[in-house]
């Protein structure tokens, strides 16, 4: 009988981390889930030089250390560049994810200094902007542990990244309202892709892993892993 997933790795955003998962983690180990959330890693030639595929080279090595089957889940780029890696999954969970070639010509355009300075520049006002539908306690974490991000792996997601339609069970989660991936954008990739959707009650980017609806999000998340199952596999950890 296929087995059901028994392990996941979540992917942060952009200026994140793998705190932004907090909440998801906690609702993903009560269902005795082995749970990752890592920290993107700066590559060796330092963070002005990193790079997308210097990301997804690390999550591809991260997810293959996890038994099958196994999830990936990511939100933002993280959710780029769990689809680039999506045939090491035997699931795939897309948080408002910066979208491939060739719906990423839909996005606002931007533009990208080499170090985006989302730490230097934090400020708990703008922070409360930027995530409206979170709690003070919440807010005021996120303003702390912002971090500066690689501007050109922020450039190479937004010229466009190739990668085949996911073989694999695929969810996508959009919120009510989100300024940098529209709604609409993500209902488009999941329709195409045949993917299940789930509306999150979210009106901010990053409020389906850090609004007060986090923990709801995360439960329906939990409930659509129950429902997917894999063929069996090796389940040796590698």
């Amino acid at each position: 009988m296929p087995d059901p997933v028994r392990s996941i790795l979540l992917v942060h955003g952009g200026g994140g981390g793998g705190w932004e998962w907090n909440v998801w983690r906690g609702v993903l180990e009560a269902a005795r889930l082995q749970v990752q959330a890592p920290d993107l890693q700066a590559s060796a030639q330092g963070l002005a030089a990193t790079t997308f595929a210097d990301y997804a080279a690390q999550v591809r090595a991260a997810v293959e250390r996890l038994p099958r089957p196994r999830a990936l889940a990511g939100a933002s780029l993280g959710g780029l560049l769990a689809m680039a890696c999506a045939d090491a999954a035997d699931a795939l969970v897309l948080v408002n994810p910066l979208p491939p070639s060739p719906w990423h010509a839909q996005l606002p355009g931007r533009e990208w200094p080499d170090v985006v300075p989302w730490q230097r520049d934090a400020r708990l006002t703008g922070t409360h902007r930027a995530m409206p539908d979170a709690d003070e306690a919440t807010a005021l974490f996120a303003f702390r542990h912002w971090r500066d991000e690689s501007g050109q792996a922020m450039r190479d997601a937004y010229a466009g990244i190739e990668v085949r339609r996911p073989a694999c069970p695929v969810l996508c989660i959009a919120s009510m309202v989100d300024d940098d991936v529209p709604p609409a954008l993500t209902a488009a990739l999941a329709t195409d892709w045949e993917a299940s959707l789930l509306r999150a009650s979210a009106v901010s980017h990053v409020g389906p892993l850090l609004g007060r609806g986090a923990a709801d999000c995360a439960a329906q998340v939990r409930a659509w892993l129950a429902r997917q199952r894999a063929p069996a596999r090796d389940a040796a950890v590698r």
